[in-house]
Parts: C-alpha cells; sequence; structure tokens
C-alpha cells in the first residue's frame, strides 16, 4: 500500500510538471545554434549544396550535375548569406539583400519592379530575404529550426533601420509569414527567374509591426552586440553609414 501511495506521488509530480512553451522551446533552441557567415568557397559551397538538395525535393527547380543553386544575388555586396548550425551541422540557410539608396539592387526587383521601384526611389531600406532552405533531415528532429532562421532577417530589420522586410514566397506558404509577422500580399503570384513554380510578395512594414511581433515572439529580441557580430565585418556597410533622404515616413 505504502509503496503504491509513493508511486501515485511520483506520478502526480510529474504530471503538474511545467511544459514549456513555445516561444521558451525556441529560445531554448536558439542557445544551441550558431549563426555564421561562410568565409571561404568551401562553406558557400556547402550552403548551395543544401539549397539545391531543399529545393529539389520541393521540385521547385531542375536538377543539374553540380547538385549546387547559387544565383548572382549571392555576390551582390549587399548580400548577406548566413549558415544556421546545430550540433556543428548545417541545418538551413537564408540569404539577405538589403537595399538602401547606395546599393538599391533585390531579387525581387526584377519581378515585381512595379511595387518596388517606388519604394526604392524614395528611398526606403527594404529588406529581401530569400533562399530561405532547411535540411530536410534536420527539419524532421528539429521542426523549430525554421523559426531561429529567420529570426536572422529579423535581427537585420533592426540593425538596418528596415522600412520594410519581404517575403517573395509561393502562395502555400503566405500563412506562415501572415501568421508570424504579419506580412500582406502585395501582388499576385509571378513567375521567378530559376524556380519552376510562380511567387508572391508579400511585405511588412518593420516599425509598426516590431512591438506586437516581439511581445508575441520575444524569441525576436536580440542584442546590439549580437546583430553587430552578426552584419559588421570586411567590406560590409554599416547601418549608421547609410545616407537616407528627407522623405516621410510610409504610411
Amino acid at each position: 500500500m505504502r509503496g503504491g501511495l509513493a508511486q501515485e506521488s511520483v506520478m502526480g509530480a510529474v504530471a503538474v510538471l511545467p511544459v514549456p512553451s513555445f516561444a521558451d522551446s525556441v529560445l531554448d533552441l536558439i542557445e544551441k545554434v550558431d549563426y555564421r557567415r561562410p568565409e571561404t568557397p568551401e562553406e558557400r559551397e556547402e550552403i548551395f549544396r543544401l539549397r539545391y538538395e531543399a529545393y529539389r525535393q520541393e521540385g521547385a527547380i531542375e536538377p543539374n550535375l553540380s547538385r549546387s543553386f547559387s544565383d548572382r544575388f549571392d555576390s551582390l555586396d549587399n548580400a548577406h548569406i548566413f549558415g544556421v548550425y546545430f550540433e556543428g551541422e548545417l541545418a538551413s540557410s537564408i540569404r539577405l539583400n538589403i537595399s538602401t539608396p547606395i546599393s538599391p539592387e533585390l531579387p525581387g526587383l526584377a519581378v515585381f519592379p512595379d511595387i518596388l521601384n517606388p519604394e526604392i526611389d524614395a528611398g526606403k531600406t527594404i529588406i529581401d530575404p530569400t533562399r530561405f532552405v532547411v535540411s530536410p533531415r534536420i527539419a524532421r528532429s528539429v521542426p523549430k529550426i525554421a523559426y531561429a532562421t529567420t529570426r536572422i532577417a529579423w535581427m537585420a530589420c533592426e540593425y538596418f533601420q528596415a522600412d520594410w522586410l519581404l517575403a517573395t514566397v509561393r502562395v502555400e506558404h503566405q500563412a506562415y509569414y501572415k501568421r508570424m509577422f504579419g506580412h500582406k500580399v502585395m501582388s499576385e503570384a509571378r513567375h521567378y527567374p530559376t524556380l519552376k513554380k510562380p511567387i508572391s510578395l508579400m511585405g511588412l512594414e518593420y516599425a509598426e509591426a516590431k512591438e506586437k511581433v516581439q511581445r508575441r515572439y520575444p524569441f525576436f529580441r536580440s542584442t546590439y552586440f549580437e546583430r553587430k557580430m552578426l552584419f559588421e565585418g570586411p567590406a560590409r556597410p554599416k547601418a549608421r553609414e547609410f545616407v537616407l533622404p528627407d522623405v516621410p515616413a510610409n504610411a
């Protein structure tokens, strides 16, 4: 009898242990990942091969003999490529192109010039995250790696004082960006060079959305030191060096 009561007490204690919240579990994951910019040709190629693997699994690109996927936007002065490493292994990657008056080119500009050119001409700082991929194998065991990866784009918004955060995505991926950040659809889906499936343009006004998003998802918060370590480096413009014209804030 006494043993049975003890067992019930233990089971009862286990039953009331707090379950980590979604935000807490992502924060815990962030402590375990390493954000890195590729510094060598080999590190860049590892990312390009991960892109190929992820895009091929989705049927988004045609196969090629090199089993690697890159484009000219990877080499622009305003491009920031990141790998996210979990337990020392490349788990995901994202590329950010940051349009400013001194470096305006974006991947989405060729597809949505009628929408983006007026914002660029007005001197807006626009962040265009593309080539967001996750290792199919790691995604199965660490599904929240996607949130740890998109956090990089959010940190860039703060560091570069962005006006707009874009999402050029397939229609079936719109729900994620609407739910997480509050992106709004800016254009219907159009053909995108190098991809087999059309993409739509979504946009978020960062200053307007910042506090709401960070209250709901505190793992998107970051320190100045963390942002500085990520985005400053050789041949990289610093946020304070961007000189914007005197234009009214985007409404």
